[in-house]
């Protein structure tokens, strides 16, 4: 039997070397099993040890392994709950030893759960003591597409679970560590990422754990109905890029399961059985294609929208600011969906600050023009604003 890999380790360099506000962040970052988590945390790491800080990266499933090496592995979950929770209080047990006192060990990531949806059914994976002990300064449930979540889990692991299951997982694992996160006098450091769609948000989780100083943004734009207008996406995809580099942007579409349940539909309508999940800029990813039964997704359509709703609104609220792109469409029709109007109006409710770039010919409505902060004609010049506005963090020696 494979040993369990170590946790990962970095060396830390002299402080001198950065730039910018650089935090000290005890990071609890949770999420269902078949996010892939530890690679992507690996990676988080890796970044922050070439600019010149140390992250230590706990795995606690690692961990658990290491303290039952008579487990084979992928099967830990299938242990009695007695057991389990035995193992876990043990590796919890090892990382608050080899972190204490807090001070002295300021900036780490422990890899973990938040809740299990197995054959036991539905049950918790921490221990509120211990994670007082630990004492955590954020917490970070990360998510992705449920296809992939779903493909992964059953190439790494026994079970028979629908999208259907995986979805619900979900939205359990984000009620659970927020519900966490306010126990633990850290509601205001609660925030949901996804790991991306044909990229993943590495450098996204690095600023949000040790980059307090940089802008979080929420970009708003059309998504379900302009998928089929090649010139629209690439406008958007300039617009998204702009403010991934600048700012902690929290983009909706990381997650984009809107599309592939109008693609099941569609499919249902002609009668087919399976979906091939093809790349797109919404849909998919780069080199891996899948198939899902079309009855499952469609079993879902209910969770999709009510996600949707949930989690956008939750990207706002853990946001600064929203930056719209309203793009023109073919015929100059304003590109302004139901839900970029929903979003914006959320965000001015919710006393944020509201930004517009506005392209088509056709002027906008009161409805933009009294809940906007402030409205641009194009991307260039809402960058040049919050430039002018010192918006933009510094950056650090080693150029990020």
């Amino acid at each position: 039997m494979a040993s369990p890999l170590p946790r990962f380790r970095l060396i830390r360099l002299p402080d001198t070397v950065h730039g910018g506000i650089l935090s000290n962040m005890r990071a609890v970052i949770t999420g269902q099993i078949g996010i892939d988590k530890k690679p992507y945390l690996e990676t988080v790491c890796e970044m922050a040890g070439q600019r010149g800080q140390r992250i230590e990266l706990f795995n606690v499933g690692n961990l658990m392994y290491q303290e039952a090496p008579d487990i084979r592995p992928g099967r830990i979950l299938d242990l009695p709950l007695s057991r389990l929770a035995s193992l876990r209080r043990a590796a919890f047990k090892d990382i608050i030893s080899e972190t204490t006192p807090a001070i002295d060990y300021p900036d780490m990531i422990v890899n973990t759960h938040a809740t299990f949806r197995w054959r036991h059914g539905l049950f918790s994976a921490f221990d509120f003591d211990q994670m007082a002990k630990l004492k955590p300064d954020m917490f970070i449930c990360l998510l992705d597409n449920i296809e992939m979540v779903h493909h992964r889990l059953h190439a790494e692991h026994d079970i028979d679970a629908t999208l259907k299951d995986c979805m619900v997982w979900r939205e359990e694992e984000i009620l659970a560590t927020e519900l966490l996160a306010n126990a633990m006098g850290c509601a205001d450091q609660f925030y949901i990422l996804s790991r991306g769609r044909q990229r993943d948000t590495y450098e996204t989780c690095l600023r949000l754990v040790t980059r307090p100083d940089i802008k979080r943004v929420y970009p708003s734009f059309p998504m379900s109905h302009v998928v089929d207008m090649p010139d629209v996406l690439e406008e958007i995809d300039r617009f998204r890029a702009a403010l991934t580099e600048h700012f902690i942007a929290f983009d909706p579409a990381d997650v984009d399961e809107k599309l592939l349940l109008d693609r099941a539909i569609d499919a249902a309508k002609r009668g087919e059985d399976w979906l091939d999940v093809t790349p797109h800029t919404y849909g998919g990813r780069e080199g891996q294609e899948l198939k899902v039964r079309v009855r499952e997704v469609l079993d879902i359509a209910g969770d999709v929208d009510g996600q949707i709703y949930m989690r956008d609104f939750k990207l706002i609220d853990q946001s600064d600011m929203i930056v719209s792109l309203v793009p023109e469409l073919p015929g100059g029709i304003p590109g302004l969906s139901s839900g970029v109007e929903r979003e914006l109006q959320h965000a001015w409710e919710h006393t944020k600050e509201v930004y517009v770039v506005w392209k088509p010919a056709k002027a906008p409505s009161p409805f933009i023009t009294e809940t906007a902060t402030k409205i641009f004609p194009d991307v260039d010049a809402a960058l040049e604003y919050f430039e002018s506005e010192r918006m933009f963090a510094p950056g650090n020696l080693f150029g990020h």
